[in-house]
């Protein structure tokens, strides 16, 4: 077999002390004579990975996927198996059930930088010619572990349509993955829909058991997803499949230039879409957009439960507090230094209370901050200066909405946990039946932007959360989920 391996930098931001970097590298194919699969050897390094058996109890990983092309055609999705992987030493590599990807992470407590050598995962390649020439790129994405276990949803503050049992002032526990009531009544789920504008959702239910409410343990996507993360999926993509999911189109900003902080660039029928800033959230991208890049990543959306346990883990819900745990917030200007650079940061990050992107506090220029800019500019690492969640998840309140599968409709209630495949269908689409077949109902908006006041971006507040929205903005974004099991 004649090989050609090529690879993906899967790199989030790559600067500063307080930034993540993870790479792939040294990429090799290795036991190439094994009947109809070999093994794909890999290099893979991130800093500041984590992992703790008290406190939150969790840790960071990468979910590690392989695309492949033979002779410079398509490229399509590597299927790993659970059996002949190499773990480097201090890791753990649990591949998932489906062989889409994999998980890495430490195999033991500790904290610090990680360099992990001579990874393996094998590839059941099936058939392939002896004189094929093999393209291969191995992508990784940072995800944080959310483990199994009892939270609220709602608080006894004063969201817009919060969650809330029996009364009002009352969070509801979710103990279980069993069905949920919807309705008035002890022990009952329930949400006020009496605010003008609001769409919180229909208020009815139940809420099936198929459902994914966050008891059981799922990984998140660190850091919502990057025009640099977009810009590689889109070119491993067929022409035609391009045009469907082309960001500069009708369906995403309707330009080459930049707009809001997009830089995304796309020349239609050339190879390869660029950006100028890949370490950016992706905005205007539509929801249709957004479930291709999920099901060709093997991920699936978020549902708004699982948000709020994303947010606040098992701790008891304090009245309107945002993502870090408390109701203190940021409230003076903040001055943005290296626009647009790799390591774009704020200069005057406030001390002592939750830093956050969001209307008042943005400064110039407009538009969503680079992923884990607080992170990076805090003066203390705590949650607040941070804007980080209980499990270390970053910007869930402000910068970009999330999209999350609502409970206020029926389309959200008909989801379930299946995720994407690694493949689209021949035109780009998602091919999951259980995702909204429209794209629009059923996705819900929860944690605000840098645009909205701050109001919109506590953790309990729905507003939007059964919105029906269609086509793209500057405001929305997007992160996905995978269950653990």
């Amino acid at each position: 077999m004649k090989i050609i391996v090529t690879f993906f930098l899967a790199s989030l931001f790559y600067f500063t002390s307080y930034a993540n970097n993870i790479t792939v590298s040294n990429i090799s194919l290795e036991n190439l004579n094994a009947p109809n699969w070999v093994q794909v050897e890999f290099d893979l390094s991130w800093e500041n990975s984590w992992r703790l058996s008290a406190g939150p109890s969790n840790w960071d990983a990468a979910w590690v996927f392989i695309k492949y092309r033979v002779n410079s055609g398509e490229w399509m999705h590597a299927q790993l198996s659970q059996t002949d992987f190499v773990a480097a030493a201090g890791s753990t590599i649990d591949v998932s059930s489906d062989g889409v990807g994999a998980f890495v992470y430490r195999d033991s407590d500790g904290s610090g930088d990680l360099n992990l050598q001579n990874m393996r995962l094998r590839w059941d390649y099936g058939s392939i010619g002896n004189n094929d020439i093999i393209d291969v790129q191995v992508f990784a994405i940072e995800m944080v572990n959310v483990p199994e276990g009892a939270f609220s949803v709602g608080s006894p503050g004063t969201e817009v349509g919060k969650f809330y049992s029996n009364l009002p002032s009352i969070p509801y526990q979710i103990n279980s993955e069993n069905a949920i009531t919807v309705s008035t009544g002890t022990g009952n789920l329930y949400y006020s829909t009496a605010t003008a504008g609001s769409r919180p959702g229909d208020q009815l239910g139940p809420i099936p058991a198929a459902f994914p409410k966050g008891f059981n343990a799922f990984y998140c996507m660190k850091y919502e997803m990057t025009q640099g993360q977009w810009v590689s999926f889109f070119n491993t993509l067929t022409t035609l499949q391009k045009s469907s999911n082309d960001i500069t189109g009708p369906d995403g900003k309707n330009q080459d230039t930049a707009l809001n902080r997009n830089t995304i660039s796309w020349e239609e029928g050339s190879a390869s879409a660029t950006t100028t800033s890949p370490d950016v959230p992706l905005n205007y991208v539509s929801n249709k957009l957004l479930l291709a890049y999920l099901d060709w990543a093997g991920l699936r959306p978020m549902t708004e439960l699982e948000y709020e346990k994303a947010c606040r883990g098992p701790v008891a819900p304090k009245a309107n507090e945002f993502a870090w745990g408390s109701a203190n917030i940021a409230s003076r200007p903040y001055n943005l230094v290296n626009d647009s650079q790799p390591n774009e940061l704020i200069s005057n990050p406030e001390v002592g209370t939750g830093n956050v992107l969001y209307g008042p506090t943005n400064g110039t220029p407009s538009g969503p901050k680079r992923v884990g800019i607080l992170a990076a500019s805090a003066i203390n690492k705590t949650r607040e200066e941070t804007g980080g969640s209980y499990y270390g998840i970053m910007e869930l309140t402000g910068n970009m909405y999330e999209r999350c599968i609502s409970v206020g409709n029926p389309e959200g209630r008909t989801f379930t946990a299946t995720h994407g495949d690694g493949l689209l269908t021949n035109d780009g689409l998602p091919n999951v039946s259980s995702w909204p077949v429209n794209y629009n109902t059923g996705i819900g908006y929860r944690g605000g932007s840098f645009f909205n006041g701050s109001d919109f971006i506590r953790v309990s507040d729905r507003y939007d959360a059964a919105s029906v929205l269609s086509g793209a903005n500057n405001r929305l974004g997007f992160r996905g989920v995978r269950s653990a099991n």
